[in-house]
């Protein structure tokens, strides 16, 4: 049972949702970076629901591996995260993640809730309103469109 099978329909005032896949090379994964979400937790503006692990083999096929110790030495390095589940990913989302990599690397899979909208989307369904659409802007097409909006501006400020 997870902690989101315990809310009952009062409680459940669930921020979005939100989930991503990282490759790294080589099998090779050491924590660096997940000190941000850590930080992210620790100042409640995520919550992390899962994080799951798959090496992808060179027959095609995957094996899970323990996502808390990156190093391989046997020692949980993110205990904090060891057996986070909330039963949003399953073994086809593990494998369809598999399938993204080629053999010998690893992909990691995130999935959390933004605490910090919770209130917001409480208080609109509250008052009768519904999300009708939403997404995502990948972060390299942001820097790549500020890109070109600051090499405009440097063209028109020359002129």
């Amino acid at each position: 049972m997870t902690e989101l099978d315990d809310m009952t329909d009062q409680d459940l005032a669930l921020g979005p949702i939100d989930y991503l896949a990282v490759e790294f090379p080589e099998a090779r994964m050491n924590g660096e970076g997940l000190a941000a979400i850590l930080d992210l937790v620790d100042r409640g503006l995520v919550r992390i629901l899962d994080l799951r692990a798959v090496k992808r083999e060179a027959d095609g096929t995957f094996t899970e591996i323990e996502i808390a110790d990156f190093d391989s030495d046997g020692t949980l390095d993110l205990a904090i995260f060891r057996g986070v589940s909330s039963g949003l990913l399953d073994n086809d989302d593990l494998s369809q993640a598999a399938s993204l990599i080629d053999p010998g690397k690893v992909v990691a899979l995130l999935v959390w809730e933004n605490t910090w909208a919770a209130p917001f989307v409480s208080a609109m369904r509250r008052v009768g309103a519904d999300v009708i659409a939403s997404g995502r802007i990948p972060a390299d097409e942001v820097v790549a469109m500020l890109d070109v909006l600051e090499a405009e501006e440097a063209q028109a400020q020359a002129t």
